[in-house]
């Protein structure tokens, strides 16, 4: 999936005018783009769209238009774009009661690299999270993490060929069975994986 660039974006004034069409279009697209993992966690898998959507969001907000500073943009949120032998995703740790996830969030340390995903008939695929910075302390781990999981190719060739995907977690104070990823998102993170031919 190529990165971001600046001819990929609309300037402040297109996109006033577009946005309401393209957010509707990103919305949809998100609703097949993540999973419950029980009740107060959730992965958001992002791609090339979602992604664009959060660039202009923030051009928009911060009412940016020199070629520096979109480039600065661009360079902070193309991480984030899958490349093909991979997934990414954000994590996100849910608990409106502010106590109850402050004394979670200081059990829960750690678990941003419990987060599994299995393609059927292989093992589990551990991410790799946070490579920006750490956001986890000794005390508690953060309520927001990035993640990523790299694909073994007959992985991908499996998934090609309609396999079953999973997700779940392994964390000594949170465990999650395997979740059964639907098909809408199955054939969604599908289409984030190159074609590859193993002979």
């Amino acid at each position: 999936m190529p990165k971001l660039e600046r001819s990929d974006l609309w300037s402040l004034e297109e996109y006033a005018e577009k946005r309401a069409d393209f957010r509707s279009e990103v919305m949809q697209h998100k609703r097949h783009r993540n999973l419950n993992l029980g009740e107060h966690m959730r992965l958001y898998f992002e791609d090339a769209k979602t992604i664009r959507y959060q660039v202009q969001e923030m051009l928009r907000i911060e009412k940016v238009f020199e070629a520096a500073g979109i480039q600065e943009e661009l360079d902070a949120y193309n991480p984030l774009i899958p490349d093909g032998m991979n997934w990414k995703a954000t994590f996100m740790i849910e608990y409106p009661e502010i106590e109850e996830r402050k004394q979670m969030l200081g059990k829960l340390i750690g678990v941003e690299d419990r987060v599994w995903m299995q393609v059927e008939g292989f093992d589990r695929v551990w991410p790799i999270a946070d490579e920006d910075l750490e956001r986890s302390t000794e005390e508690k781990t953060s309520s927001v993490h990035f993640m990523r999981w790299e694909l073994e190719p007959s992985m991908i060739v499996a998934l090609k060929k309609g396999r079953s995907l999973f997700a779940g977690v392994e964390h000594e104070n949170c465990h999650i069975d395997a979740i059964e990823c639907s098909d809408p998102l199955r054939i969604s993170l599908t289409k984030d994986l190159k074609n590859i031919e193993i002979n």
